[in-house]
C-alpha cells in the first residue's frame, strides 16, 4: 500500500496513525490563523485585478473536481460571450516567472493540469505560484477580460470577486483536521 493511501485511510478515520502529528497541530493552526487574519485586515494588500476573479479551490487535499469544474465555467462563460484566461500554479512546474501554457507545452515543464485545461478550454493560462503576477501577465499578454484562478482559495495576494470551494460529496473533509493530522489545507 502507498503511503499516500495510508494517509488517506488516516485522515478518513479507517487507520488513525496520523495523530502522531498532533503535537505540531497546534503551530499549524496558529500559522493558518494568522495568515488568514493578516488577510483581513489586509497587512498584506492584495492585488485587485480590473477584471473579475473567479477562485476556485478546496479547502481538503485531494481530488475534488476543480479543474473539470474550471473547464465547465470557462465554457460556460465564453458561451455568454466572456474571453476567459486561467492563472495556475502549475504542480511541478520549474518556472521562474510567469509562463503562458498551451495545448502543446510540456508538462514537464509547465504541470500535467495545466497542459489538460489548455487543451480542454482552449483559453490563455499562465502558471506561476505568485497569482497576483500570473494574473498581470494574463492581462498583459492577451485580451480576456474575466480570470478562473485554478486551487488559488489560499493565494490571498489576489483579490477575488467569487470565491467556489470544491468538496468531495462522499469523503467530506475527513476527520476534521488540519494538515498533516488532516485533510484540511
Amino acid at each position: 500500500m502507498s503511503l499516500e493511501r495510508l494517509i488517506n485511510r488516516s485522515w478518513y478515520g479507517k487507520c488513525g496513525w496520523t495523530h502522531v502529528f498532533q503535537p505540531i497541530h497546534p503551530l499549524v493552526k496558529k500559522l493558518v490563523k494568522q495568515k488568514r487574519t493578516d488577510f483581513l485586515q489586509q497587512t498584506n494588500p492584495s492585488y485587485c485585478a480590473p477584471v473579475p476573479v473567479i477562485v476556485i479551490g478546496n479547502i481538503s487535499v485531494g481530488g475534488t473536481g476543480k479543474s473539470p469544474m474550471v473547464v465547465a465555467i470557462c465554457k460556460l462563460l465564453k458561451e455568454q460571450g466572456y474571453r476567459p484566461g486561467i492563472v495556475s500554479r502549475g504542480h511541478g512546474a520549474k518556472v521562474n516567472a510567469p509562463t503562458a501554457v498551451s495545448p502543446d507545452s510540456l508538462a514537464s515543464a509547465v504541470g500535467d493540469e495545466p497542459v489538460m485545461l489548455a487543451r480542454q478550454t482552449h483559453c490563455p493560462l499562465v502558471v506561476f505560484p505568485k497569482r497576483d503576477q500570473a494574473v498581470q501577465h494574463l492581462l498583459n499578454t492577451t485580451d480576456v477580460n474575466i480570470i478562473i484562478s485554478d486551487d488559488g482559495m489560499q493565494h490571498y495576494q489576489l483579490d477575488r470577486d467569487i470565491e467556489i470551494a470544491m468538496l468531495d460529496a462522499k469523503r467530506g473533509v475527513g476527520n476534521g483536521q488540519l494538515l498533516p493530522v488532516g485533510r484540511i489545507a
